[in-house]
Protein backbone atom coordinates (compact mmCIF):
# COMPACT_ATOMS: atom_id res chain seq x y z
CA UNK A 1 0.00 0.00 0.00
CA UNK A 2 1.37 3.30 -1.08
CA UNK A 3 0.27 6.85 0.04
CA UNK A 4 -1.12 9.14 -2.55
CA UNK A 5 -0.51 12.61 -0.87
CA UNK A 6 2.71 12.58 -0.53
CA UNK A 7 3.31 13.71 -4.01
CA UNK A 8 5.00 17.37 -4.53
CA UNK A 9 3.07 19.44 -6.62
CA UNK A 10 4.53 22.51 -7.46
CA UNK A 11 1.61 25.38 -8.61
CA UNK A 12 4.20 27.73 -10.14
CA UNK A 13 5.72 24.88 -12.17
CA UNK A 14 3.97 26.31 -15.43
CA UNK A 15 5.58 29.65 -14.47
CA UNK A 16 8.69 28.29 -15.73
CA UNK A 17 8.46 26.76 -19.06
CA UNK A 18 8.17 30.02 -20.15
CA UNK A 19 11.04 32.53 -20.83
CA UNK A 20 11.75 34.95 -18.04
CA UNK A 21 10.12 37.63 -19.53
CA UNK A 22 6.58 35.91 -19.90
CA UNK A 23 6.46 35.06 -16.34
CA UNK A 24 5.68 39.25 -15.93
CA UNK A 25 3.92 39.59 -18.63
CA UNK A 26 1.26 41.79 -17.48
CA UNK A 27 -1.11 38.72 -16.53
CA UNK A 28 -2.37 37.82 -13.23
CA UNK A 29 -2.18 34.35 -12.33
CA UNK A 30 -4.98 32.77 -9.78
CA UNK A 31 -3.53 28.93 -8.47
CA UNK A 32 -5.02 26.74 -6.17
CA UNK A 33 -2.70 24.61 -3.90
CA UNK A 34 -3.38 21.46 -2.25
CA UNK A 35 -2.55 21.27 1.41
CA UNK A 36 -3.56 18.71 3.64
CA UNK A 37 -7.07 16.57 3.24
CA UNK A 38 -9.45 18.82 1.25
CA UNK A 39 -8.00 21.88 2.78
CA UNK A 40 -6.96 24.13 -0.48
CA UNK A 41 -4.77 28.08 -0.69
CA UNK A 42 -5.99 29.89 -4.12
CA UNK A 43 -2.64 32.18 -4.52
CA UNK A 44 -2.73 35.08 -6.65
CA UNK A 45 0.58 36.31 -8.68
CA UNK A 46 1.20 39.46 -11.30
CA UNK A 47 -0.54 42.20 -9.43
CA UNK A 48 1.01 45.38 -9.93
CA UNK A 49 3.51 46.68 -7.65
CA UNK A 50 1.68 49.99 -7.04
CA UNK A 51 -1.09 48.30 -5.36
CA UNK A 52 -0.91 48.13 -1.71
CA UNK A 53 -1.10 44.30 -1.57
CA UNK A 54 -1.99 43.82 2.47
CA UNK A 55 -5.34 46.62 1.86
CA UNK A 56 -6.15 43.79 -1.16
CA UNK A 57 -5.68 40.82 1.22
CA UNK A 58 -7.55 42.46 3.69
CA UNK A 59 -10.56 43.44 1.66
CA UNK A 60 -10.55 40.04 -0.22
CA UNK A 61 -10.77 38.75 3.32
CA UNK A 62 -13.86 40.37 4.56
CA UNK A 63 -15.64 39.74 1.12
CA UNK A 64 -15.01 35.96 1.33
CA UNK A 65 -14.70 35.54 4.62
CA UNK A 66 -11.63 33.59 4.88
CA UNK A 67 -8.13 34.29 5.83
CA UNK A 68 -5.24 35.37 3.78
CA UNK A 69 -1.37 36.98 3.59
CA UNK A 70 1.21 38.30 1.81
CA UNK A 71 3.99 35.75 1.09
CA UNK A 72 7.17 36.78 -0.07
CA UNK A 73 7.94 34.58 -2.97
CA UNK A 74 12.27 34.79 -3.89
CA UNK A 75 11.56 34.20 -7.58
CA UNK A 76 7.89 35.88 -8.11
CA UNK A 77 7.80 38.61 -5.70
CA UNK A 78 5.03 39.17 -3.53
CA UNK A 79 1.99 36.63 -3.97
CA UNK A 80 -1.33 36.81 -2.06
CA UNK A 81 -2.53 33.89 -0.29
CA UNK A 82 -5.86 32.71 0.43
CA UNK A 83 -7.73 30.07 2.04
CA UNK A 84 -10.22 27.83 0.21
CA UNK A 85 -11.13 27.32 -2.88
CA UNK A 86 -11.43 31.58 -3.93
CA UNK A 87 -10.64 31.31 -7.92
CA UNK A 88 -14.12 32.22 -9.13
CA UNK A 89 -14.54 34.96 -6.22
CA UNK A 90 -11.02 36.62 -6.89
CA UNK A 91 -12.00 37.16 -10.67
CA UNK A 92 -14.78 38.38 -10.44
CA UNK A 93 -13.46 40.79 -7.20
CA UNK A 94 -10.62 41.87 -9.37
CA UNK A 95 -12.50 42.54 -11.99
CA UNK A 96 -15.20 44.85 -10.62
CA UNK A 97 -12.97 46.81 -8.61
CA UNK A 98 -10.97 47.51 -11.91
CA UNK A 99 -7.61 46.03 -10.62
CA UNK A 100 -7.36 43.98 -13.71
CA UNK A 101 -9.42 43.15 -16.75
CA UNK A 102 -10.74 39.79 -17.54
CA UNK A 103 -8.81 39.30 -20.29
CA UNK A 104 -5.70 39.60 -18.05
CA UNK A 105 -6.55 36.87 -15.61
CA UNK A 106 -5.23 33.52 -16.07
CA UNK A 107 -7.37 30.53 -13.92
CA UNK A 108 -4.65 27.72 -13.46
CA UNK A 109 -5.86 24.03 -11.57
CA UNK A 110 -7.56 21.14 -11.20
Amino acid sequence: MSIQNLNVFDPFADANKGADDDVQDGLVHIRIQQRNGRKTLTTVQGLSSEYDLKKIVRACKMEFACNGTVVDHPEYGEVLQLQGDQRENICQWLTKCGLAKSDQLKVHGF
